[in-house]
């Protein structure tokens, strides 16, 4: 026989797979919670939202707020990094049900001399919990109930706030029922909000045709940091292999002096704990990595569970690879794509344990190094629940540690790597290009339970993606798509300097580059400024002086009456910045139209004035209407305001 229980609780809300996935957020943020709340009868019914980080012994109690249709909610503000746990309680609350019933006959004009008696025994328990100063108003209380020559004051006070606020401060819980917990996982800021640059330091040398180096790499940093990146990544640094080492273009034979793919990890110089020799030594490479540290910029690794034939994982654990009858092991593919140079992993080998453990070895060796940050190259090539493990394993000992996902896939699988604790994901943006298509994918993200656990981060292109829609593509393009990425997303990144300086020359007919850098060392005039670069800092130095374009989901699109011009209201959680982007997708004509203020979210009255600001031109308008007129122009396709009311 069941335990005697009258309360409900249930759709309890953040939670994903019945609570089996840990929802997400970063230091300060808010967690809302939602939940049904239902006895039966008319009895009131009270409810608590209970939260405490895994290092509290007690937990903070919130009272929850009914809404409509018995749905409750309440909020509470994540303070420090790690695990949060959360639960509801819900109990019928017999000293307010008094109270209530109370309330209404005396407006009933009632007489409730005999009401007051049960309200004097409801005080009595709760003598021993309250306040010295509240023990005398209730013993006080006690006295008037029971007596009738006080019973005008006894009635006034019954219904009194101030009983009621002392009910709801010590209730007493009746037949409580509780819910299961449920899981928070807190990053530090930087999951939410990164800016990321990526470069190959082989390309970094002053000379043409010279194999750049770690110490040639010290001369760029300034420029990463002064175009407001906060994150360098590398793609892998290690050696690289030899044998089916790819030639320019991705050919299959190499020639003499080509490279070879950074990807195809592992030589006789060394594996996934070993530095390509040319780009330099150890200590040179920590040397970047607090140089970049200096400047406001973490160092991002590639973390690519591969290896090239010759890596020396091949003959020292022949069992972490798959071997067919002709002693051969079959090389890596993604029809049509083909990866003569690179091994896969046997992810089911009998030795998977000491293959999982050297896994992590890796990520720790690198991690000693000083490195907090990992791309982690096709993770869902490699099983689900091995990524859940290890970097939980590396969460344990270093929380600040951060894993993005680079898995242009089909979405449920993101979506899992996502729930195994990835802390950004690469996304569809780079293929979205239409209004249309942009708020679906965007409402998809932000107003789905994808928000609760998976961090989108925006790359407009990437050494392995030449978009076709910016190749050949005017200027004005690449404007428009980094405003996009960098006002639509707080985690966004782009591939350079190809992409600031607009080189796109595809191999006809596919999303690739034409002598792609993957097969080739490059040479770049890196300090040549032009309008993307110049666009792309001011955009970033807006990011991080705003808080509204530090988070993802904090959305609204607006109406503008003009397909070819999206815009867009954002806001931080405490609504002290606002901010609303207006973005022509149009890269050759003028376009205009009129954007509809969001006038309830904002909080004004029609006719009321607004200022907003342009925060890249620094012009000002006052805006009294809810409709608006708004004109870009092809050499500026955006408009960054800032609302001051």
């Amino acid at each position: 026989m069941q335990n005697q229980s009258r309360i409900v609780v249930e759709n309890i809300a953040p939670q994903i797979n019945h609570g089996t996935v840990d929802i997400k957020r970063v230091v300060d943020e808010i967690v809302n919670v939602t939940a049904d709340v239902l006895v039966d009868g008319h009895d009131v019914l009270q409810a608590n939202l209970l939260f405490k980080h895994e290092k509290d012994n007690e937990w903070s109690e919130i009272r929850m707020t009914p809404s409509s249709n018995d749905e409750y909610l309440a909020s509470f503000q994540t303070s420090k990094q790690g695990y949060y746990s959360y639960k509801i309680e819900g109990w019928v609350d017999y000293a307010l049900n008094w109270q209530h019933g109370l309330g209404r006959k005396i407006d009933d004009s009632q007489h409730v001399s005999s009401e007051l008696l049960e309200g004097a025994e409801l005080l009595v328990p709760m003598l021993e919990k309250v306040s010295s100063e509240d023990k005398n108003y209730l013993l006080h209380l006690i006295f008037i109930f029971k007596n009738n020559e006080t019973y005008s004051e006894a009635v006034k006070e019954a219904v009194s706030k101030r009983l009621t606020s002392i009910f709801k401060k010590h209730p007493e819980k009746i037949l409580i029922e509780t819910s299961p917990e449920y899981k928070v996982y807190v990053d530090r800021l930087k999951a939410r909000f990164s800016t990321w640059y990526e470069f190959f330091p082989r390309s970094a040398s002053e000379q043409e045709g010279r194999h750049g180096t770690f110490n040639d790499c010290h001369r760029l940093l300034p420029r990463v940091a002064k175009m407001g990146f906060d994150t360098l990544y590398f793609p892998p640094v290690h050696p690289i292999g030899e044998v089916n080492r790819k030639g320019k273009n991705n050919t299959t034979v190499a020639q003499d002096g080509d490279v070879g793919s950074t990807w195809g990890i592992g030589s006789k110089h060394g594996g996934h704990k070993d530095l390509h020799p040319e780009l330099g030594s150890l200590e040179d490479f920590k040397n970047l990595v607090a140089k970049a540290k200096e400047l406001g910029i973490e160092v991002a690794m590639d973390y690519a569970l591969q290896a090239a034939p010759d890596h020396p994982w091949v003959k020292e654990h022949p069992d972490w690879f798959k071997w067919r009858p002709d002693g051969t092991v079959q090389y890596a593919e993604n029809p049509p794509k083909k990866y003569q140079d690179i091994l896969p992993i046997y992810w089911e080998s009998k030795d998977f344990k000491n293959l999982w453990k050297e896994c992590l070895d890796t990520l720790l060796y690198w991690i000693d190094c000083g490195i907090n940050v990992f791309r982690v190259d096709n993770p869902h090539t490699k099983p689900y629940f091995f990524w859940g493990w290890i970097i939980a394993e590396v969460k344990k000992q270093h929380p600040d540690v951060l894993f993005l996902a680079e898995a242009f896939t089909r979405p449920k699988i993101m979506q899992q790597l996502a729930k195994q604790g990835y802390t950004q994901s690469y996304t569809y943006f780079t293929w979205r290009d239409s209004k249309h298509e942009l708020i679906e994918y965007m409402n998809e993200l932000t107003k789905t339970e994808q928000k609760e656990y998976m961090r989108p981060n925006f790359w407009p292109n990437t050494p392995d993606i030449n978009p076709f829609h910016l190749q050949g593509a005017p200027e004005s393009k690449y404007l428009q798509r980094y405003a996009l990425a960098a006002t639509l997303s707080s985690n966004i990144g782009i591939y350079g300097p190809v992409f600031e300086q607009m080189i796109s020359d595809p191999i006809p007919g596919k999303e690739e580059y034409y002598m792609s850098e993957k097969f080739q060392l490059c040479n770049y005039d890196w300090f040549k400024e032009n309008k993307v670069t110049t666009l792309i800092s001011k955009i970033n130095h807006i990011r991080k002086e705003h808080e509204s374009y530090q988070q993802t989901n904090n959305i609204q699109f607006l109406e503008t009456g003009n397909d070819q011009i999206i815009a867009f209201y954002k806001w931080n959680d405490t609504r002290t910045n606002e901010t609303i982007t207006v973005i022509s997708l149009d890269a050759y004509n003028s376009q205009s139209g009129s954007i509809q203020l969001p006038l309830q979210a904002l909080k004004i009255n029609h006719g009321q004035k607004i200022e907003v600001e342009d925060l890249v031109t620094k012009n000002c308008y006052n805006w009294y209407n809810e409709w608006n007129y708004v004109e870009l122009h092809a050499t500026l396709p955006f408009h960054i305001f800032k609302i001051n009311k």
